[in-house]
């Protein structure tokens, strides 16, 4: 065999389909290609084997003892590289011990970890699930990194290599302790205004859009009026839930928290900007088994 001449899975598809039809024609009407393309590839094998291969007797070209002892290998070979090419890794959930790892904030940490936990747990009996709050450090570099599979948030100004997929749509609103004094008043810009509140800092949130919330209640309420900061929804609904003053937190986590905090649920006589919350994963895991199925199942989650 002779080292000069390289040769491609291509040149060696055209051997194995001359020693099955012996002919040139055939080979190139089969690949949809020209017989002199043929004719090229075969000098090619040719000079690569060290052996003329094909003999052409009449039309039809017959093979050489060299060409015949490589037909089983070859179509080993090319049944072999034809799997590789085309294989996608079954991911079976029920025997399977994969961590996944999803970055949440901390509202995601009350609201989505405990139903994405159940999810797994019915799914598959080996399946983990690893929790990794949202900081202050990009998320992107943490997905194409490997730290984390998916970040799960609102983050409408997302660059890079990094897909999305909307699960929900959430908005603000305002709480209070039950039997606040001045309940049925708050629903008014003027009252709301002037009672005092809880901010909440976006800084540790995680969600580029709370601080948007951060923005807007800043510019309405003055100094006086924002009695306290917290780094946190959770701190917020409870010192709430605790005092006279007047928080301001996602929907969905009020409503989670409102029966065992006694909170009283209300709308923010603000423009405040709604929640887009998606999830994000980096384009090197697109096409992984594993991964397409877990993007299902938190799709699947909120569509429910």
């Amino acid at each position: 065999m002779k080292n000069g001449e390289d040769i491609s899975v291509r040149h060696l598809r055209v051997l194995s389909l001359l020693v099955d039809v012996r002919s040139l024609t055939k080979v190139a009407d089969m690949l949809n290609t020209s017989q002199p393309a043929i004719s090229k590839m075969l000098q090619r094998l040719r000079a690569h084997f060290g052996d003329p291969l094909f003999i052409r007797v009449g039309l039809s070209m017959h093979p050489t003892p060299k060409a015949l002892s490589l037909a089983g290998p070859l179509k080993e070979l090319l049944r072999l590289s034809e799997e590789l090419l085309h294989a996608t890794p079954a991911f079976d959930p029920k025997h399977s011990k994969r961590e996944f790892k999803v970055l949440v904030t901390e509202v995601g940490m009350i609201l989505n970890v405990p139903p994405l936990m159940q999810e797994l747990e019915l799914a598959g009996p080996g399946l983990r699930l690893r929790a990794l709050p949202l900081d202050t450090r990009s998320f992107v570099a943490r997905l194409e990194n490997g730290e984390a599979d998916i970040a799960i948030g609102a983050f409408p100004q997302v660059v890079g290599n990094v897909r999305r997929q909307r699960l929900y749509v959430d908005h603000y609103v305002s709480v209070v302790r039950a039997n606040h004094p001045k309940l049925k008043l708050l629903t008014k810009r003027e009252a709301f205004l002037n009672e005092r509140h809880i901010l909440v800092t976006a800084s540790s949130t995680g969600h580029a859009v709370h601080q948007q919330l951060e923005q807007v209640l800043s510019g309405y309420l003055s100094a006086d009026q924002v009695r306290m900061k917290v780094p946190s929804f959770l701190t917020c609904a409870y010192v709430a839930s605790r005092t006279e003053t007047v928080g301001s937190l996602p929907a969905r986590l009020a409503d989670h928290l409102a029966r065992d905090l006694n909170l009283e649920i209300f709308r923010t006589p603000l423009p405040l900007p709604r929640i887009e919350i998606a999830q994000f994963w980096h384009e090197r895991v697109n096409q992984d088994a594993g991964h397409r199925w877990f993007r299902s199942r938190i799709a699947a989650l909120y569509r429910r």
